[in-house]
């Protein structure tokens, strides 16, 4: 049996995976981490961005889409309490490049009362979500 951890991935909607994982790497906010069986303890934030669950059982990558939140390692289990988190099968990318283009849109105006810091992190979020989607293509072809 391989050497393994365990994950569990939670919203605050629902627990989104919960399972055993030979790596994982997050996005995490100084940059993306890779996470073995036992690492070091540690805590920090996550960015948005795809979630990258290996698991043992399987020769694919599970993908989950993060918005941001805060990760969690501690001996024999990895945490990662999302603010959103999407199965990457459930990804819609059309609904991702509206959302960019709305953003983008938003920035772009300067005649109408935007809070920008809104409108920049809802870019960044519609960004990572296309770019989630074209790491699940990439896994999938």
């Amino acid at each position: 049996m391989a050497n393994t951890v365990h994950i569990d991935v939670v919203s605050a909607e629902a627990s989104i995976f919960s399972g055993e994982a030979e790596f994982v790497v997050a996005p995490a906010g100084a940059g993306e981490v890779g996470i073995y069986p036992n690492h070091a303890p540690m805590i920090t934030t996550i960015k948005p961005g795809a979630l990258r669950i290996k698991q043992s059982q399987s020769q694919e990558e599970t993908l989950i889409f993060i918005s941001g939140g805060l990760l969690e390692v501690q001996p024999g289990i990895i945490t990662v309490l999302a603010d959103t988190a999407i199965r990457g099968q459930d990804l819609d990318e059309a609904k991702a490049l509206e959302a960019k283009a709305a953003a983008e849109e938003a920035l772009k105006n300067r005649n109408s009362e935007i809070d920008y810091a809104k409108a920049q992190a809802e870019l960044a979020e519609a960004i990572a979500q296309i770019q989630a989607i074209q790491k699940l293509r990439k896994n999938i072809h």
